[in-house]
């Protein structure tokens, strides 16, 4: 039965491979995992290391302004509507 490695064990196994203190053939058969396997491992870690350490602000701030963006313009589609039923039903106020 093939194994299943948790996203924490895969990180460890990650870890201890960019530490370099040991092989990959020793992480390899330390924690019975395929040498391939454990370079890929890396390789996704230290892609996924920069986004780790940027800034989360600005993308929830460019959701939320374009949520806001989106919002106003249905604001305003909807006033307009509104003006030109009130025109044609001759319900100024």
């Amino acid at each position: 039965m093939k194994q299943q490695f948790t996203p924490v064990q895969k990180a460890s196994i990650a870890v201890a491979a960019m530490k370099g203190d040991k092989t990959i053939n020793q992480i390899s058969s330390l924690y019975h995992v395929h040498a391939t396997q454990i370079r890929q491992w890396e390789r996704i870690a230290k892609e996924g290391l920069p986004s780790l350490f940027g800034d989360k602000r600005k993308n929830v701030d460019k959701e939320k302004d374009e949520l806001i963006e989106e919002l106003y313009k249905l604001i305003g589609q909807r006033d307009t509507e509104l003006d030109w039923l009130k025109k044609k039903l001759h319900l100024d106020t």
